[in-house]
């Protein structure tokens, strides 16, 4: 018998292949494997594509397969985009919604590759498709569990923040309520008064207090950063620190001579330090041992939900050999109000003070513990790229100067904060007016100049806000100081004070006799 010529063999084998190549692509359920021509027609369809697209090949064979594709990406165009990708790119891949015959959406994992001649020329496209909605759907339900357990664990922690502090201002409320009462009973003796006026102002230090520290762990603390050195500063430290602790506890300071500088807020700074100590001194009731420790590190973990840290930074560490915390409350340590002190020994805003000062500054705080062993709090803060000049010593104080006579214009959209705010002033001796907006202060300033000697507005107001008023006039009047006021306000947080002095409420009246007596230093420096 002759040989076939080896055309034919070829032609032979590239049927048998390609009926080999039919019959395994029909034996496949879980897929849709079709062919679509250049134009995205489609050219063949197996069994898994009938199965859960609900087309018979009759049916299909010859319509474009953007048929599956939802009305909304067929008018964004969709289909075309994909054999563009698929042609340029040499693959597409994507997921989404996709129609069956009768209508129902599915959710499909697409693959679709380009297929060429011998020549490079291309004659078509392998489209493969997968039913994905069952994946889909528990995806959703799995992601909207977590989204529900994430408002509860959220809903818990707010009616946690509320509560305490509808608590600890509802004490103070009754400090002041109380003092007030007392005051008002007639005969009162002198001693008692003054008794009573001590207990109002002290209590509304905590109260300020306890707003800032709030304020702190939200990272809403508007922070005046300053560069100093880190050893400088603790070094001040050292006697509070020791007083603190008291003698039962055995302190060391290891603080390396090169500890580094760093730019943030020297007062915060201190008092995340000593909220630290407070907490170790806390933890050993008996005494004990505490080691302050500071040093340079290359690096910060990612102690708050984020990756590590790469770069110069200056660790300060708080270790003592204290009663040390449960590993299943070590994560909420930093939580408002949260504490593991027994009732009456803490108000759980000591270290969420530290770990808003911490993430607000750029760094981090780490928490090392082990039951009735002890543990470390180390507060990680980017060192600075200048070395800041060391004081040995506290700069003398000066004797107060005379408060001198000064117009000022009062800006307060608050009827009773601006009432009490010009009488305070009028009390120090100013001439005083009040202006309610940003817009009344500027027309009075319009109608006379050189009327005034200081601006003293607050932050936030309807229409334009403190900080808004305060750049018009320094643009429009330049010699015209304006010195801000706030509780609290976004503006300062996300921009500072762009360069003007700030007052915090509430204020008292050292402070704002301070501000004016620097008013007074600087305009006779000039």
């Amino acid at each position: 018998m002759a040989n076939s010529p080896p055309n034919q063999e070829k032609s032979r084998a590239k049927v048998s292949g390609d009926r080999r190549f039919q019959m395994l692509v029909e034996a496949v359920k879980d897929y849709a494997i079709y062919l679509l021509d250049v134009g995205g027609h489609v050219s063949s369809w197996n069994s898994g594509a009938q199965r859960f697209k609900g087309y018979q090949a009759h049916e299909i064979l010859g319509a474009h397969f953007s048929s599956f594709y939802t009305e909304a990406d067929r008018a964004a165009g969709v289909p075309q985009r994909a054999l563009a990708i698929a042609a340029g790119e040499g693959k597409f891949e994507a997921e989404g919604w996709r129609v069956r015959k009768d209508g129902s959406t599915f959710w499909a994992s697409v693959v679709i590759d380009p297929i060429h001649d011998e020549d490079g020329e291309l004659i078509g496209y392998a489209k493969i498709t997968r039913d994905m909605t069952e994946r889909r759907l528990a995806q959703q339900e799995l992601d909207s569990a977590r989204e529900a357990l994430a408002q509860a664990q959220k809903m818990e922690a707010v009616g946690r923040l509320t509560g305490g502090v509808a608590h600890d201002f509802n004490n103070l409320l009754t400090v002041i309520r109380s003092s007030v009462d007392l005051l008002r009973r007639p005969g009162i003796a002198d001693d008692k008064r003054e008794r009573y006026l001590n207990a109002i102002a002290e209590t509304a230090d905590r109260a300020a207090k306890l707003t800032s520290q709030l304020l702190a762990f939200a990272r809403r603390q508007p922070l005046r950063t300053e560069l100093f050195g880190v050893k400088d500063r603790i070094d001040r430290l050292k006697q509070i620190v020791a007083s603190l602790v008291g003698s039962p506890t055995a302190l060391t300071f290891e603080v390396a001579e090169d500890a580094g500088s760093v730019e943030a807020d020297p007062s915060q700074f201190e008092t995340a330090i000593l909220n630290m100590v407070i907490n170790a001194r806390d933890a050993m009731p008996n005494g004990g041992a505490l080691k302050v420790d500071a040093r340079k590190v290359d690096g910060a973990p990612g102690t708050s939900g984020g990756p590590a840290r790469k770069g110069p930074f200056v660790a300060i560490a708080i270790a003592d050999n204290g009663s040390g915390i449960e590993a299943d409350m070590v994560s909420r340590i930093f939580e408002p109000f949260f504490t593991t002190k027994e009732a009456g020994k803490g108000t759980g805003l000591g270290l969420s003070q530290v770990y808003g000062f911490a993430i607000q500054s750029g760094g981090e705080i780490q928490v090392e513990s082990r039951v009735g062993e002890g543990t470390t709090f180390t507060l990680y803060l980017p060192q600075a790229a200048a070395e800041a000049v060391a004081t040995t010593a506290e700069p003398a104080v000066a004797a107060p100067a005379e408060l001198e006579r000064r117009r000022i214009l009062v800006v307060e959209d608050n009827e009773s904060v601006g009432e009490f705010a010009t009488n305070l002033l009028a009390e120090l001796g100013q001439e005083v007016r009040l202006a309610t907006d940003a817009r009344a202060a500027i027309a009075m300033i319009e109608e006379a100049p050189s009327g005034f000697d200081l601006v003293f507005t607050d932050v936030v107001m309807p229409g334009v806000n403190g900080v808004e008023l305060a750049e018009e006039i320094r643009g429009r009047w330049p010699d015209l100081p304006v010195v801000l006021t706030s509780g609290y306000s976004h503006i300062l947080v996300e921009e500072g004070s762009h360069g003007f002095e700030l007052l915090k409420k509430p204020y008292s009246i050292d402070g704002l006799t301070g501000i004016l007596r620097g008013r007074a230093r600087r305009v006779s420096a000039r």
